[in-house]
């Protein structure tokens, strides 16, 4: 018996059942379109709302910082990895989030792990809403602290499992701002109330919030004005900012307490001193103007309502990620594959991503579409989700 039997069989049931993906590769930079396997298509499955990811300004910064600085940064922050573009950065993105100070992580990711698990431990609660993003849940896990999960956005069943908690040594409330899968926010201003009801911490994971939501896309807390009411902020530069890395903003004596002891931060090389480089760049581009906010969604509000009046049921999205419920599987990437043989990249999203059933297209808007773009993509949309009884 060979000893990866196990692999074949597990990859032989994931294509049986449908779920089994295809991974495509792009071909070139990213845009409103792109080249995927030989290709031109549009781009409607990326998170780079803000179209920055190809920015002109950004890639100057970079051949400007790499001349001057070199690429790597040597070593971890606390050794001799710090360098002054990472202090820059950090200064701006904490003016640009209203907050005290920010640790950068190498990922969004880092930051979820690396903070939870320095902020709780035996003795601690954890409570997470049942949808939020595997990097919280794999922090919770690591943390070693109790968790529980609470239903989706629901205020009634967050208060109670809070209540039975009373005694809990600490008490933190973990929830992603912007739900990547459905595209709904996190009743936070009800969370807040809670937390101060019941002395618990609260986190929000707002990596799709970051360039989207509130003035000149500063998130989820500035969209409801809850500016020091959230504990701990992670964002991440790599959607709405088009780069790459995670952090997290709040107070400056929990940074500094963050920087001894985030394991992901310490025990982890420093970002590269170009990736900082354009996420300096990409801060004070959307700092300065709001113009690709605005554009982001002018073109949000042009698709939803378009899609609505074909009759595709598009869930509860109050953002640019626009669920286009499938149900089946089987269908979800038939139309995936279809959509893409017209000239449409938009991913089929089944389980474990979503709940069995629960299968859609996830179609993203980007301030870089133009009206003609998103056109083109409901006329294909249209004709092939109607073949294929999608509406119903």
């Amino acid at each position: 018996m060979d000893k990866f039997d196990f692999v074949r069989t597990e990859l032989e049931a994931l294509k049986a059942s449908g779920l089994y993906g295809t991974m495509r590769t792009v071909e070139s930079a990213q845009g409103a379109w792109i080249t995927v396997d030989g290709r031109k298509v549009l781009n409607l499955c990326s998170n780079n709302y803000l179209g920055l990811a190809n920015s002109p300004m950004l890639k100057r910064a970079v051949r400007k910082n790499m001349a001057q600085h070199g690429i790597g940064a040597g070593a971890a922050r606390l050794i001799s990895g710090t360098h002054t573009l990472h202090v820059q950065f950090e200064k701006a993105l904490s003016r640009f989030k209203k907050t005290d100070d920010c640790l950068f992580f190498a990922s969004g990711w880092c930051a979820n792990i690396g903070t939870i698990q320095a902020i709780t431990g035996s003795g601690d609660v954890i409570f997470s809403d049942e949808l939020n993003h595997g990097s919280l849940i794999d922090a919770s896990r690591l943390s070693r602290a109790k968790t529980v999960v609470y239903q989706h956005r629901d205020f009634s069943h967050l208060r109670r499992v809070l209540k039975e908690a009373d005694d809990a040594r600490r008490k933190l409330i973990v929830t992603d701002g912007v739900f990547s899968m459905d595209g709904d926010l996190a009743p936070l201003p009800e969370i807040v109330q809670l937390a101060e009801e019941h002395k618990a911490l609260v986190m929000v994971d707002d990596a799709h919030g970051e360039g989207v939501l509130g003035d000149h896309g500063r998130g989820i807390v500035d969209h409801f004005g809850l500016h020091g009411k959230v504990d701990i902020e992670m964002g991440t530069m790599s959607k709405a900012f088009g780069v790459i890395g995670g952090y997290i903003a709040g107070r400056a004596e929990f940074i500094d307490f963050m920087r001894h002891k985030a394991r992901t931060s310490l025990l982890a090389t420093a970002p590269t001193l170009i990736d900082v480089a354009a996420c300096l760049a990409a801060i004070n581009v959307v700092e300065e103007s709001e113009r690709l906010v605005k554009k982001l969604w002018s073109n949000t509000t042009f698709f939803k309502k378009s899609m609505q009046s074909l009759g595709f049921d598009i869930g509860h999205s109050e953002t640019p990620i626009i669920p286009v419920m499938v149900k089946d599987e089987r269908r979800a990437q038939e139309f995936e594959e279809d959509l893409f043989k017209q000239g449409i990249f938009a991913h089929a999203i089944v389980y474990p991503t979503v709940p069995k059933g629960e299968a859609r297209l996830r179609v993203q808007i980007s301030a870089v579409h133009k009206r003609d773009d998103l056109k083109y993509a409901l006329d294909k949309l249209d004709a092939i989700g109607h073949r294929l009884g999608v509406p119903a």
